[in-house]
This record gives structure tokens, sequence and C-alpha cells, in this order.
């Protein structure tokens, strides 16, 4: 299978600017390159996607240059957004790009990175309009299907020149590294154009550049996808840890499973092919989740931080608390460390305080059915007195009652 194909094969082309372009990846290496605005300092999952399909082209011989959109991100991308973005400062845009570089690195060692404030910064207001601005037609601009759907509720000026300042990017490329290809997802098709236009106005119909968008990344069900009930999922380990970003993808519905491991791993159509029987046959084992999961987050994490994430999953998956550390009962409990004791407790006081009992008669009833264990260990006797000594590292106690209800309480 030729890249094209294993593109098309993992759902990942949407659409193409020339037809000839799926000959250009098959036969000879491109430079192209793949943007992001730096609108926080960490990209989300929804963001990997497009780096993984850089990645692809990446090992099929072509030339990646990953650019950070420092400058861009102070103006605000308004492609398929109902308002307009709150305008960052130079620093925060600045200390965002370098997070997201951070991780560029990570996931595409070998790619060149770049920074669009470097040479937008030194543009001045009579050569943007004498220069750039001059190639573009007002009409063209307001007929992009990213902008025509802002014109009724308002559109700043701002944000209507964001197409001209990327469309730049993309001539200040080809005419510096030899760029000859943007990608993107499907929502940026209207930049993409924009810029080959351009090209083509500055050096003439000769100079050959491709634009190539993959789809944005859904549900099944049509929902959004990337989203989770505590929040966005980002990259960033001290955003969203490691735990739940295995979580996420162990998670994942069996309708969209198979669709994820063609676009989010480097897995071979057979490997995909024999998970995807076990999905229809043994939905249960949920085997595919489990080998996406390992699969993207030690892609993104690494293969250390991955056995962590299982080994906190698997524990309490099996109810041994006990095998874990303080920072991982942390992570793996993040959400539901709540009570606090600055003194050792009567447990039958604790669960009521933990509301895993209504009462001290429902307190004693659930210890002495054997239906509550601390840190993995079955508690015996109804004066069992909750102390610091008895927890992990001194510092966190977990409490289930029967096989799922947990709570955990902090000792001071």
């Amino acid at each position: 299978m030729n890249i094209f194909e294993d593109l098309q094969w993992r759902g990942l082309v949407y659409a193409m600017t020339d037809p000839a372009l799926e000959a250009q990846l098959n036969s000879k290496p491109m430079t192209f390159y793949l943007g992001a605005d730096p609108t926080a300092d960490s990209l989300h999952v929804g963001h990997l996607l497009a780096y993984l399909v850089a990645k692809r082209l990446l090992i099929a011989g072509h030339k990646p240059i990953l650019v950070i959109g420092g400058g861009t991100g102070l103006i605000g991308d308004p492609s398929f957004k109902s308002q307009e973005r709150q305008l960052l400062t130079i620093e925060t845009s600045l200390e965002n790009a370098e997070g997201i570089k951070r991780q560029v690195v990570h996931l595409l060692p070998n790619a060149l990175i770049v920074n669009n404030y470097d040479w937008l910064s030194s543009l001045n207001a009579i050569e943007f309009l004498r220069d750039i601005g001059k190639h573009f037609n007002v009409s063209y601009m307001m007929s992009k299907d990213s902008v025509k759907s802002r014109i009724e509720n308002g559109i700043s000026f701002t944000e209507f020149s964001y197409q001209i300042i990327q469309a730049w990017d993309f001539e200040y490329l080809f005419q510096k590294y030899g760029c000859d290809l943007q990608i993107g997802g499907q929502d940026q098709w209207g930049n993409i154009t924009s810029g080959l236009e351009l090209i083509r106005k500055v050096h003439g119909f000769e100079a050959k550049a491709y634009g190539f968008t993959f789809p944005l990344v859904t549900k099944a069900d049509g929902t959004k996808f990337g989203k989770t009930e505590s929040g966005t999922i980002w990259l960033d380990k001290d955003k969203t840890s490691v735990y739940e970003f295995y979580q996420f993808w162990i998670n994942t519905a069996d309708d969209d499973v198979v669709m994820r491991l063609k676009q989010f791993t480097f897995l071979d159509k057979s490997v995909i092919d024999e998970l995807e029987i076990q999905v229809k046959t043994n939905p249960h084992l949920r085997l595919a989740q489990r080998v996406l999961a390992k699969e993207v987050t030690s892609l993104v994490h690494g293969e250390v931080l991955l056995q962590e994430a299982k080994q906190i999953s698997e524990a309490l998956f099996s109810g041994e608390i006990g095998s874990l550390t303080a920072s991982q009962i942390k992570i793996g409990f993040a959400d539901l460390i709540g009570q606090v004791l600055d003194q050792d407790c009567p447990l039958v006081d604790v669960l009521i305080q933990c509301d895993l009992a209504k009462s001290k008669r429902e307190s004693r009833e659930l210890i002495q059915s054997g239906s509550i264990t601390i840190n993995g260990k079955k508690v015996e006797g109804i004066d069992f007195l909750l102390t610091k000594d008895q927890a992990i590292e001194s510092k966190y106690s977990v409490i289930r009652k029967g096989k799922k209800k947990y709570s955990v309480v902090e000792h001071k």
C-alpha cells in the first residue's frame, strides 16, 4: 500500500486542490507544512490527528515544516467560529508557542519547526497593504465558506485579514524552503487555497503547489471528539494526567474504536482488521480499546508513563489499591479526594462524612457485612480507627464500599 492508499484506507483524505497530488506523494519527496496557532500552551487530542498525518508523510519520505503560529495566533482564525476569539497578548502567544513546540518536537523529532512571528513581526502596515494585500480580491475573500458564515453576524477587519496573513506564510515557506504542500483539517480549505492563489500571483502560474485536507474528527453519533465531563483532553500531562489520557482511549465506543485505530495508530491493516473482528465477536473484552490506549499513550507520553497509567488502571480494576504510591492515588482518584482528616477518626464516622453511609447504624452494618475495604484490605471490627499510620505513605486512605463506590481521605 503506498502512502496515498494508506491515507485513504485510514479515512484521512477529505479534499485535494489538484488530483495530480496523489502521484506526487507516491513518486517523489515533497516539502509540506502544517500550522497550529498557540491559543493555549498545549495541543489537545483534536490537534493530534494533524500531527500524526504529518508523521505518516515523514515516514513516507516527505519533509515536514511545523509552523507555530506565534504571529497568526495574535490575529485569530475566524474559520467556522461563531464569534471572534479573545485576542492574545504577544507575551502569552510566545509562551504558548514554546509549550506547543516542546510537544511537536516529541511527536516529530526530525521536523523543521518555525514560528511565523519571526517573519510576520517584521512586516509593517504599508508593506502588508502594497506587497501582499494588493493580490487579494475582497469578493474572492468573502466567498470563502470560512468567512461567509461570519458576515451576517459581523467580522472584524482583524479576523477578515487572517486568510491573507496565513497565505503569506505559505508563500514565504514556498520561497524560502521550497515548500510545495500545505496540509490541514477540512476547516482550513479556504486558508490553504488563498495561499495557493498568492503563490501563483507572486511566482506565476508555472509555480506548482498543492493543498491537502483531512476530515475533522467526530464521534459516530456526531458529537464532538476530544472532550469528557472533566473537560478537554490535553497532550500536556500537567493539564490531563497520563492516567486520564489512557482512560480516554480505553473508553472509546465500539462504534468508534476501529476508526480511531486507523486514524491514531501506525498499526498495519492486518492487525486492525483482526481487532475489528474482535470488536464484533468479543466486544466485552475491549481488546481493541486496550490496544488503542496503549499505542496512543505510548506515542504521546512514552513507555514509562504508559506503564504507570496501566498500573493505576489495573489496581483500580482489581481493587489492589495497596500497590499504588501516594502520587498514583492522587492521579487515579483526582476527583474523589475530598475529606481531609487532621487526627485519627472512627471509621463509622468517616463513612458518613464521605457520603458512603447515612447513619452510624448503616456504617456498622456495612463494616459487619464485609462491604468496606481500606487501601485494598477488608475492614474487620466496627471499632476500626482510621489513622495516618495506616494510610498509603501516611497520605491517603482509599475507602471502597462494595465493588465500585470509592472515596479518598487525605491525612494532614
